[in-house]
């Protein structure tokens, strides 16, 4: 998940996280879903913003590409806030189980 700065344009977001997310092909990983939820209000005050744009990033990459993103998301001044999370793996379904005789 990512915060962006609510003075950017809406429609200049979109490319400017492509830019940010080459990093990831480039790493060999691959990028699922960029799903943009637009200007929403925030729980809590964030470098004196009330307001940012949610964009949120589904993604498959090692762990070094993840934290290279992650890092240079940070460095960037137009994103406030970045949140990675590693969503569990589906867990497998047990074999079902044999009637008692």
């Amino acid at each position: 998940m990512v915060i962006l700065d609510p003075d950017l344009e809406e429609r200049t977001v979109a490319p400017s996280l492509d830019q940010f997310l080459s990093v990831v092909r480039n790493g060999g990983g691959a990028v699922e879903k960029v799903d943009v939820w637009g200007r929403r209000r925030l729980s809590y005050e964030i470098r004196k913003s009330h307001e940012g744009i949610y964009a949120i990033i589904d993604l498959h990459a090692e762990p070094d590409v993840v934290a290279e993103l992650d890092r240079q998301l940070t460095l960037n001044e137009s994103v406030i806030r970045t949140k990675v999370i590693r969503l569990p793996e589906a867990k497998k379904p047990r074999a079902a189980r044999r009637p008692a005789a």
